[in-house]
This record gives structure tokens, C-alpha cells and sequence, in this order.
């Protein structure tokens, strides 16, 4: 690994030459010992029941008694919470200090130092590498001792463009274990994004791999880092690991989600299928399970390379025994039919989840039944970046409660969800559909939006004042069960990937020949939603429309990624807008999703005439859609 440092110099050797520390090398540490047993002798006994009523009643006891006995603290806390939903004021844990690389290393290394960590799946089948937590703790404090020598301080921002691998979990941990902040960028980001996302952030350093493998496929990664740093004028080192470079041989809530959520227990192989660029990788392949002791798989490649068996292929070979994956993979590996699955042995697994998106009641059945061979608990669940973690989701529940398809079903611990109507009232009763809230915090709850609090607050606590609202609509059924039913805002959710439409807007907007565009979310069977494009070109540009879609498709895939690309491109005239100048969007969708049977109100519409023209327009464009599928 070595540096390519604004004033620094090699990081590989500084990382290489320096003997593995214990934690003591890397941080000094008097650990709080809490009284023992207090959780499992205190709450383990009751149902599952009681202990949601306790978590919501009186979410003090049972969230001080989970962390003082769960976690291992520097300085313990004095107090539990201290918030206000109201002002967005969030407060857990008050005067505790504790460690996250050392409760997901230090702490399982004293007790089982050989037990498997890491398994990296690489991109080629059966090429896997495993890593022990001795080992992982080895590389992370040579890594933090690194980055320290380099002047990353606590407090510092460090971007982090890697492949899913053992390495990108290190820096992960060496920077909480300096204090300094990680910000994990997806590395099919293009340069644009990533710079976009360091700048935002302020980074000092981006650790990143020479390049990248998947789906056969060689990314290089280098380069896009040294085409985005250009333009960010607070990063002073980027650290680069050579692909071959693999030392060694390579919060609280997680604690408790691995267990209750996916049934956990000692011995098992935990495998979600997540980027660790994605919330979903941070909480459940690289916090939840190390905190856990767990075995974690760290898959690198893609579930159909190099063929549509690969998911099962794995699950047999590494003896997985949670599979927690996204509908959009799901519904890509459904098309292939049952013979892909059934060619390889699952009888490891015990329970399957759904993550990133609801999953389809098709997808439901055959990931239950094909998958699961009907005997594996499927869980479906509900949670968002700014939860931490799982917050809707059918377990943990009483011991034979039942699980409905395609249904996240039951509240987690703590978690109190609410249906708010149009003009910001509660709703009661069962049979609903509303807005979905949080009545009170949890301890996974976002603190805030770096650099913009106010933002956190506007978008989070003032729509409904003294709840947390999600953004999220949902369905509580006549059984009290919450099924999500999308967004209520302007987010698409492309193959569990969630986009602004106005992101892709204003990349868009760039090209010269184009005043102006809209952009919704339309449905999509494999990738749950797809963007589709509005576009008004320049009036004497009409002819090179053809020229000018492609020039927007490669605009879009530089400055976000390539699954940000519109799926369809319409060109119109004009965009419906009000008097006030604000796009009908409603309309819009209407017309993409071919229901312009009933249009609603359009009153308000600066010029109703232009309804029938999108409307047309449409048509000739689905015309002309089948007759290139003919051919």
C-alpha cells in the first residue's frame, strides 16, 4: 500500500513495518465493568411480549440494562436518553465513552482469537479468504497506527472507496478506533459522485484499492480517485492498496438485531449479500455481526457471475446459515427458474431477509418456498439509513406468532410506529393507510445531517411535529401488521439503491441543449423502480433528439452511476406545471404508467392543453417501443 500524500510519505511501508499492536498500541483503555447478568438474568425470561411493553414503556431500564450488559464501555454513562422529537434534539447514553472497533474486535479476541471473522467471497467462486478476528485486529490497529503517523486525528473525515474485502472493513475499524469518521463511498460511484461526497464531508484522506474486480469485470479504482480529488482541495493523502496487498493473509442496536432479527447464534455463518458502501453493509455485514463475534461473508461479486447459481453455490460451500439479500436480486434470479437453486445444498440456512425495498408477494413465495424449501423463517424488513437498523420486521415475536407474506409485520424493540393522515392527525385503528412515524427515539436514530442540523430537522421532525417521520407510506392491516406501500417524496428506489429524482434532474439540466426535465419513479420488475425521464430539448435541437439521449445517458452515468440512467426517455414540449410554476408530477406518472383514464384535477394547471400533448407524445413513444422489439 502507499501513499500518494499532499506532503506524506509511504503509507504502505508505515503500515507494513509496524509489528501488530495489541489495543493498547492503538488506544489506552480502563474498560467499565458493568454489573454482570444484568440483562439475561433480569429480562431474558420474559416473552417477547413483555419485552416490547418494557422497551416502550419504560425504554430507560430496558435500554440501560441492554447497553451496560451488551457493550463494553471506557467511562460509563449516567444517564439513558435525553431527547426531544419536537426540537430534534437526540441523547443517548449520556457521559459514556466506548469503543466500536474494540467491542467488535478487542473484546471476542480475549476470549476466542482464532475464530473466523471475515470470510472474503471473492468475485472468482471458491477463491474465498478467511480471516480470524486475532487477524483483523492485527491489520486494523497496524491501519490506525498508519493513519495516525499520517496526521488523521479524531475528528477527521476519511472517505473510503473500496471493494467489498477485508481491507475496506479494517479501515472502517482503524478510523472508529482513532476517532476519526469514515465516510464509505460505493466504489461504482463515478468520480463526480465521489468528489461530490468528500467535499460534502470535508475529508482529509481517501483510502482506496488500485482496482477493483466484479462480475468478471477489472474497475479501476485509482483512477477515479485521482479524477475526484482534483476538484477537493481538503484532501492531503490518498492511501492506495494494491489489489495483492492483503496483510495477514488478507451501535448497540446491531448487538441486539442479530439476534432477535435473524435468530444468531454462536457458530454461525451470517451472510448479507450488502455492499459495505450501503447502510445495509455497515449495520449488517460489518457492526452488527462483529459486535455479535459472529462469522461474516463478505461477498464481492454479483449473484448471477458467472452464472445464476452463484448465491446457492456459495451457501453450500461456506455453510451460510442467514441469507439476507434484496428483492431486485431476488426478482433477477426468479427469472432463471428453480434448477439454479435446487442444484445446490441449503440446508445450512435457518432464516432468510429481505432488505433495501418491500419485496412482491412473487418474489416472497419463491425465496420462501424455492430458496428457504418452505422450512426457513422469512423476514422481511423495514429500516432506513437514519434508523441504524431493522425497525419493522415479523421477529422477534412470541414463539409460533405467524409470518405474512410480503409483510414487515411487527415493531422492534422501541419502536413505536404511528399513521399520520393528510392534515397531520393521528390515526387509530386498524385497516389504514397513512403516513409512517416513530412516536419516540431509539437508540439508533440519526443525530443529525453533518454540517446541516437544521435540515435534519426540517425533513425529519417538523411534517409532524413530536414524531420522527419516514417518509414512508404504509398499511396497518386489520391485524395491527404494517406493510410499507413506497415513498411519499421525490426518492426512487432503483435495485434497493435510493436516488433523488432531482440528483438525476440536474445532471440532466447540464447539457446544453436541455432547459429543463422531470424525472419520476416508475415500477420495474426486476429492479423495483426505474427512473423515467421527461425531457424538453431546445427547439432547433428536435431532430438530434436521438444524438442528444445518448449524450444525457452518458451525462447521468458520470456524474451519479450507471444504474441512475433513465430506463425511458420521452421528449416533450413543455412540462405540466402550475400557475405557480411547480411540475405536476402526478400527472407525469399517470402518463408513464399508461392511467390517464383519470387525470384528477387539473385546474390548477398554468395550461391544461399540454396534458393531451405529453399524452400523444407517450403513445408514439410506446409505438415505437414495440416495433424495435419486433425486430
Amino acid at each position: 500500500m502507499a501513499a500518494r500524500s499532499r506532503g506524506s510519505g509511504l503509507f504502505w511501508a508505515a503500515l507494513s513495518r509496524r509489528r501488530a499492536p495489541g489495543p493498547s498500541r492503538c488506544l489506552s483503555y480502563q474498560p467499565h465493568a458493568p454489573a454482570p447478568g444484568t440483562w439475561s438474568t433480569e429480562l431474558s425470561r420474559l416473552s417477547h411480549g413483555d419485552l416490547y411493553r418494557l422497551s416502550v414503556t419504560d425504554p430507560d431500564r430496558f435500554w440501560g440494562a441492554a447497553a451496560a450488559d451488551r457493550l463494553r464501555w471506557v467511562e460509563p454513562f449516567h444517564r439513558v436518553r435525553d431527547c426531544d422529537l419536537s426540537s430534534g434534539r437526540i441523547g443517548w447514553f449520556l457521559g459514556g465513552k466506548l469503543n466500536v472497533s474494540v467491542n467488535c474486535l478487542d473484546v471476542h479476541v480475549e476470549k476466542h482469537p482464532d475464530r473466523v471473522a471475515l470470510i472474503w467471497e471473492q468475485d472468482e467462486p471458491g477463491t474465498e479468504v478467511k480471516v480470524t478476528y486475532r487477524e483483523l485486529l492485527e491489520t486494523t490497529c497496524r491501519l490506525a497506527n498508519a493513519l495516525k503517523s499520517h496526521g488523521i486525528n479524531k475528528g477527521d473525515r476519511v472517505a473510503i472507496y473500496m471493494p467489498v474485502s477485508p481491507l475496506a472493513v479494517a479501515a472502517m475499524l482503524a478510523c472508529a478506533r482513532i476517532g476519526a469518521v469514515h465516510t464509505v463511498v460505493f466504489a461504482g460511484f463515478s468520480s463526480d459522485a465521489l468528489a461530490g461526497r468528500i467535499q460534502d464531508a470535508g475529508c482529509k484522506a481517501v483510502i482506496t484499492f488500485n482496482e477493483g474486480v466484479r462480475g468478471g469485470r477489472v474497475i479501476q479504482l485509482k483512477a477515479t480517485v485521482d479524477a475526484a480529488v482534483k476538484t477537493c482541495p481538503s484532501v492531503q493523502h490518498v492511501f492506495v492498496c494494491q489489489r495483492t496487498e492483503t496483510p495477514v493473509v488478507m451501535g448497540e442496536r446491531d448487538v441486539q438485531l442479530e439476534e432477535h432479527v435473524f435468530d444468531y447464534r454462536d457458530g454461525d455463518v451470517f451472510g448479507c449479500m450488502a455492499d459495505v458502501g450501503w447502510i445495509t453493509g455497515h449495520s449488517y455485514v460489518v457492526y452488527g455481526p462483529l459486535c455479535n463475534g459472529a462469522t461474516t461473508v463478505l461477498f464481492e461479486s454479483t449473484p448471477v457471475y458467472p452464472n445464476p447459481g452463484r448465491y446457492w453455490e456459495t451457501v453450500e460451500r461456506l455453510r451460510i446459515s442467514q441469507f439476507y439479500g434484496a428483492p431486485t436480486a431476488l426478482r433477477l434470479l426468479l427469472k432463471y427458474g428453480e434448477s439454479w437453486v435446487k442444484k445446490y445444498d441449503r440446508s445450512s440456512l435457518r432464516t432468510l431477509g429481505s432488505v433495501g425495498e418491500p419485496i412482491n408477494h412473487e418474489a416472497w413465495h419463491w425465496f420462501h418456498s424455492v430458496v428457504g424449501e418452505g422450512r426457513c423463517p422469512l423476514v422481511d424488513t423495514w429500516w432506513q439509513t437514519e434508523t441504524g437498523g431493522v425497525c419493522i420486521a415479523p421477529r422477534p415475536a412470541d414463539e409460533g406468532a405467524p409470518i405474512v407474506p410480503a409483510m414487515a409485520m411487527r415493531p422492534f424493540f422501541g419502536i413505536q410506529p404511528v399513521l399520520m393522515g393528510e392534515k397531520g392527525e393521528q390515526l387509530s385503528g386498524n385497516d389504514i393507510t397513512g403516513a409512517l412515524c416513530i412516536s419516540q427515539p431509539w437508540p439508533g436514530i440519526a443525530r443529525s445531517i453533518y454540517g446541516d442540523h437544521q435540515r435534519f430537522v426540517d425533513t425529519y421532525f417538523k411534517p409532524y411535529p413530536g414524531f420522527y417521520f419516514s417518509g414512508d407510506g404504509a398499511y396497518r392491516s386489520e391485524d395491527g401488521f404494517y406493510q410499507i406501500t413506497g415513498r411519499m417524496d421525490d426518492v426512487i428506489n432503483v435495485s434497493g439503491h435510493r436516488l433523488g429524482t432531482a440528483e438525476i434532474e440536474d445532471a440532466l439540466d447540464e447539457h446544453p441543449a436541455v432547459p429543463e426535465t422531470a424525472v419520476i419513479g416508475i415500477p420495474h420488475d426486476i429492479k423495483g423502480e426505474v427512473p423515467f425521464a421527461f425531457v424538453v430539448l431546445k427547439e432547433d435541437l428536435s431532430d438530434d433528439a436521438p444524438a442528444v439521449l445518448q449524450q444525457l445517458r452518458d451525462l447521468v452515468a458520470t456524474k451519479i452511476a450507471k444504474y441512475a440512467v433513465p430506463e425511458h426517455f420521452l421528449v416533450v414540449t413543455r412540462l405540466p406545471k402550475t400557475r405557480s410554476g411547480k411540475i405536476m408530477r402526478r400527472i407525469l406518472r399517470k402518463v408513464a404508467m399508461e392511467t390517464t383514464e383519470d387525470l384528477g384535477d387539473v385546474s390548477t394547471l398554468d395550461d391544461p392543453s399540454i396534458v393531451k400533448e405529453i399524452i400523444e407524445a407517450h403513445e408514439a413513444y410506446r409505438k415505437q417501443r414495440q416495433e424495435e422489439k419486433k425486430k
